[in-house]
């Protein structure tokens, strides 16, 4: 059987109609895709909905790329808790059908954002509406953020205006809670070389013989970290080669040569002792290679995240997922990054826990219907139990 997706009903507090709604909004990630709709209408559509269910509002960021916070006030003397998810999405380009359909069939729900993360933005909003309609002590704030799948401004603006005890974010997780994931670092190597006739090459400095040398080093560096101590959820870190660039014509010594270094990196890893690290490997080909010289340049660095498993906020998720479920909840980590890493390093304990499903950044992108109506029960739970 196939429903079509509900109209705009901002009423609503049924966890997959309101995810159908959010779907039928194209909110695809102008960084991404030059042009596109961006967050402004689907973040104008939540903010009416949280008025419409008593939530104090408030609107950062650009206008035409907003990030929209729901604040439900406690009573007092209770514990704070966010809840985050991302309202923005991946293109759409060779989507098979209809991306913005939002229809359900046999108990599936499709279109862009589905997945990723429509219905774990659908099951906060439903979750925290439903939790604060009792009195809690603590505040509820439910931060709907633009920008996660290119640059992550959202999140940062909301915790430049916010914190919070604890904190949720509903990214996907087939509904096993997520404590760890591996954090990144992109750097580029601009070696530089001498221009010579390539018929005299022992006249230059051929950066890209140097950059060979560099491959060598980093796929040396990459069996050492396979060869460390695994960690019990995340494995081992990682390093690669992305990119490479260099020389100008078949008859020249390249005088210059880019290398970009992707670097995936564990709990135990800083952003600098990383950058460190390789800057060492590269003075050390410096020192035993003559002419070799290079400059190393971090363009990006996001630290990774791992939770404790007796932080009151995981003890709190938890317990509601084992009452929902009927057993305790599975536990896993993530090979990648997510605005979790940002929101622990402001000082905010958190966990991720998300939808069932697949097709992120796919041509077809789905979400079992079961799944966003439990998440919200989890969900719901553990805000009366920790803000209550």
């Amino acid at each position: 059987m196939t429903e079509t997706a509900p109209s705009l009903d901002p009423d609503t507090l049924d966890p997959v109609a309101l995810a159908q709604a959010l779907i039928r909004i194209d909110s695809v990630n102008p960084d991404l895709v030059p042009g596109a709709a961006g967050e402004a209408q689907v973040a104008e559509w939540c903010a009416a909905w949280f008025v419409a269910h008593g939530f104090e509002v408030r609107r950062l960021g650009a206008p035409d790329r907003p990030t929209v916070v729901g604040v439900a006030r406690g009573s007092g003397g209770g514990r704070s808790l966010m809840l985050n998810g991302h309202i923005d999405t991946v293109g759409v380009a060779g989507y098979d059908g209809d991306p913005f359909a939002a229809t359900v069939q046999d108990g599936t729900v499709f279109g862009r954002g589905a997945f990723d993360m429509k219905t774990g933005v659908a099951a906060i909003m439903v979750a925290a509406a439903r939790a604060t309609a009792a009195d809690l002590a603590g505040d509820v704030i439910v931060t709907l953020v633009a920008d996660e799948e290119f640059g992550s401004r959202g999140t940062e603006d909301a915790l430049a205006a916010f914190t919070a005890d604890a904190a949720i974010v509903t990214e996907p997780s087939e509904l096993h809670l997520v404590l760890a994931h591996r954090g990144f670092a992109w750097f580029e190597i601009e070696l530089t070389g001498l221009a010579a006739h390539g018929s005299m090459p022992y006249q230059g400095v051929d950066a890209i013989a140097h950059a060979g040398l560099v491959m060598l080093a980093i796929d040396e560096f990459r069996a050492r970290l396979e060869a460390a101590a695994a960690h019990p959820l995340l494995g081992h870190g990682a390093v690669r080669v992305s990119m490479i660039a260099g020389g100008t014509d078949a008859a020249t010594v390249a005088d210059s040569c880019t290398i970009t270094v992707e670097r995936r990196t564990m709990p135990s890893e800083t952003p600098d002792a990383v950058e460190a690290e390789l800057h060492a490997i590269l003075d050390e080909l410096a020192a035993g290679t003559p002419d070799f010289r290079f400059e190393l340049r971090r363009l990006v660095a996001r630290g990774a995240f791992e939770a404790d498993a007796d932080w009151p906020i995981v003890r709190a998720v938890t317990a509601s997922a084992e009452r929902v479920f009927g057993a305790p909840p599975a536990t896993r980590g993530e090979p990648f990054w997510t605005d979790a890493g940002l929101i622990l390093e402001a000082g905010i304990p958190c966990l991720l826990i998300g939808v069932d499903g697949g097709g992120a950044h796919a041509d077809t992108e789905w979400a079992t219907t079961a799944s966003v109506e439990q998440l919200t029960d989890v969900l719901e739970g553990a805000i009366r139990d920790f803000c209550g």
